[in-house]
């Protein structure tokens, strides 16, 4: 593969992580809508990655829409547009990447200690060939799931994560991509100063195999959440990661959303 296709790919798994997640951050909560409930989730992303002497960029606009089946179970389906670009000579590449569609159940809520727990599946569409070769997704479905704790505190909340998947690739009839597996555990306290704003720093950890090769990731985010009123939520974070490649690369991201939650 292409180095630059090779860094794209990572950016992309870094960008996406677990759809529909509570923006601004990598880590979810346990928090559905309820019942007829609806939310509506539009973000922007923006990575720029060193490897080497390599710069590559990756900017993603991630689309979701989650509907709340009952007071425990949410349905979501998720779109984006992607858009690579590389310091290698037609490297660029623009399209829609891997649509995906799953729920959340929180299976677990005690009132005396404030814990929840959930599970979040998740299903990855694929995208065509071409798309694939331009590293912007997958070509064969793909799949993930995430374990979900969030414990309610003094001064907010903490919400960790323990996530799996599995990528697939198309690759070509005479060399087939090198399938992916992947992990994370991910912790994020959540701080609310006051009715309209949060803070939170979210920690973790992910790993990657490929090919009988693994390589694992560290990163830190700082975010916030401003909330006009219940239903708008308005997010922002940046994001330092450290993959533990050869040569190894740095990405610094820059997340920004809106939420809107309505019946």
């Amino acid at each position: 593969m292409h180095p630059s296709r090779r860094l794209a790919g990572m950016l992309l798994a870094a960008t996406t992580g677990s759809v529909g997640a509570y923006q601004p951050f990598i880590s979810d909560d346990t928090g559905t809508q309820g019942k007829s409930g609806n939310q509506l989730e539009l973000g922007f992303n923006r990575d720029r990655a060193q490897q080497g002497g390599t710069t590559s960029t990756t900017h993603v606009i991630p689309f979701t829409y989650t509907r709340g089946l009952s007071d425990e179970l949410d349905v979501f389906v998720s779109v984006n547009h992607t858009r690579l670009g590389s310091d290698f000579p037609g490297s660029d590449a623009s399209g829609s990447g891997n649509p995906s569609v799953g729920f959340k159940w929180r299976f677990f809520e005690e009132e005396a200690s404030k814990t929840s727990l959930a599970v979040k599946p998740e299903l990855r569409l694929p995208v065509n060939s071409s798309k694939e070769s331009a590293g912007l997704g997958n070509g064969r479905a793909s799949y993930g799931l995430a374990l979900i704790l969030t414990r309610e505190t003094g001064f907010g909340a903490v919400h960790a994560n323990l996530a799996a998947g599995h990528d697939h690739y198309r690759g070509l009839p005479s060399s087939p991509g090198p399938d992916s597996e992947g992990w994370r555990a991910s912790i994020a306290p959540v701080w609310d100063l006051n009715e309209q704003w949060k803070l939170a720093v979210d920690l973790g950890r992910e790993t990657q195999r490929v090919g009988g090769i693994r390589n694992s990731a560290y990163y830190v985010e700082l975010g916030a959440v401003y909330s006009p009123d219940k239903d708008l939520d308005l997010a922002f974070g940046l994001i330092r990661r450290s993959d533990r490649t050869s040569p190894a690369v740095t990405t610094n991201t820059l997340t920004a959303g809106i939420t809107w939650r309505f019946r």
